[in-house]
């Protein structure tokens, strides 16, 4: 069978195109999609202009394109018409299906090959280069913006509690001891606004995928897809049921509150409401911004007796990806290079993690932040980074590969709705998630001709 691309379709009328699209300052122009907001954009802006005022020879027009979805859409859509941007960012649940968009990218490694820059993957802390790079450690797309699952914690409740406020939980027994601890004072004067122990944003990617990672657990088989398109979902494993009893029976005793699909009960843990909350590194500037309460970050909690010497977690956020056109130059495609090379700069990548409250990117940004002492001004800024970099990557913590990811978080959602509502068990919850997504992974395959 022919192999097609996710991105195949019938030609397109060629364009009449600048072969060289040169701004009216003389340089090559080069356009960036992005789906950044606020602050996050500013930076953007700003990685363009320094860019622009480092060299004579390109600069980079950023352009918002909406959510991640939206941006992922329009690329495929831009592409079809031969009107692809030189950049587009891209989440990383798109992974997937941006490495079978065949002909539709220029790999990292592509473009150092041809461009001769060197963009050295080795730069990048292996928990963020894992997820971007092929089988053989070469890089496919550029890791930018990237965080990782930590939990957050309510120093003053714990302090209300009984509990060390510098003293956060490790494991998974200590979380529900502090927990009812906490629920033991829920509604006295000194334990203020919480309302519930414990929540979870993203649930499905913090207590399944990243358990799964830290625990060095399979989360499906091919190396978590890696290594084949006909990879098999295995997060039904007894550790992962285990994992799944453990938050119904918390959810139960009153010590867990479900507060929805993916970001929505952030608001639970920086209003005051959840004294522990799990959500992305990257949400420490809302934090920051809303909570009335002294807080602080910690590692994700471990199961001893599943693994008792934790690896790393993974990222959530995204990458940048060189797009193809017809038309596109040589000269373009060593600007791109050029581009993404200045990103990865020590001061470029401090800067941005920074501002953002995404973690470096690279080894060089950790280091110049330490240097600046940032750690020092903004306690636990690192300890995503620490996560990230601990223990040595293996098949099962290097990431996720698999078609339409996005799709079976949304069917482990609903599957586990139904556990909540008590109407089965995390076991089921966790086989129905896997033969549903199998079925999914087994359509992607399909559409791509693997």
């Amino acid at each position: 069978m022919k192999r097609r691309t996710l991105l195949a379709v019938s030609a397109v009328a060629p364009l009449t195109v600048i072969r060289e699209p040169r701004a009216q300052t003389g340089k090559i122009s080069l356009t960036w999609w992005h789906a950044m907001t606020g602050v996050n954009a500013d930076e953007i802006n700003r990685l363009a202009r320094a860019f622009g005022e480092s060299q004579s020879e390109a600069e980079v027009s950023p352009i918002y394109k909406g959510g991640y979805p939206e941006t992922l859409t329009a690329a495929i859509a831009a592409w079809r018409a031969d009107q692809a941007p030189h950049l587009v960012q891209i989440f990383e649940v798109g992974t997937g299906s941006m490495l079978a968009s065949g002909p539709a990218t220029k790999q990292v490694w592509q473009l150092a090959r041809e461009t001769g820059i060197d963009l050295n993957p080795e730069v990048y802390i292996p928990g963020v280069r894992g997820y971007y790079s092929l089988p053989d450690g070469r890089l496919a797309s550029m890791p930018f913006n990237s965080s990782t699952s930590v939990m957050w914690y309510n120093k003053d409740a714990f302090a209300a509690a009984g509990l060390d406020p510098e003293k956060a939980p490790t494991t998974w027994p200590e979380v529900i001891a502090a927990t009812r601890a906490i629920k033991a004072r829920i509604g006295t004067p000194a334990m203020g606004a919480v309302k519930f122990p414990m929540t979870s944003s993203w649930m499905i990617w913090c207590q399944l995928e990243q358990f799964s990672a830290i625990h060095d657990l399979p989360f499906a088989s091919k190396g978590n897809g890696f290594d084949g398109l006909d990879a098999e979902l295995k997060f039904n494993g007894p550790p992962q049921v285990k994992q799944w009893d453990r938050l119904l029976s918390m959810a139960k005793e009153g010590l867990y509150e479900y507060g929805g699909r993916d970001t929505a009960p952030d608001a639970l843990f920086y209003s005051g409401q959840a004294a522990i909350g799990f959500g992305s590194s990257a949400g420490r500037g809302q934090i920051a911004a809303n909570a009335k309460f002294k807080w602080g970050a910690a590692l994700l909690p471990i199961d001893p007796e599943v693994n008792a010497n934790p690896i790393n977690s993974i990222i959530g956020g995204a990458s940048l990806w060189t797009m193809t056109t017809k038309q596109r130059t040589a000269a373009e495609y060593k600007a791109v290079a050029q581009f993404l090379k200045f990103l990865a700069s020590p001061v470029q990548d401090a800067h941005f993690h920074q501002t953002t409250g995404y973690v470096p990117v690279t080894f060089g940004g950790y280091e110049k932040s330490k240097a600046d002492g940032y750690y020092e001004k903004q306690p636990g800024a690192d300890i995503p980074i620490k996560q990230l970099a601990r223990g040595k990557v293996t098949p099962n913590s290097r990431g996720l590969r698999l078609g339409r990811l996005a799709e079976i978080r949304n069917i482990l959602y609903e599957e586990t709705e139904k556990a909540l509502q008590g109407q089965q068990t995390g076991k089921e919850a966790l086989d129905n998630g896997a033969r549903r997504g199998d079925r999914v992974l087994r359509e992607f395959q399909k559409s791509v001709g693997g």
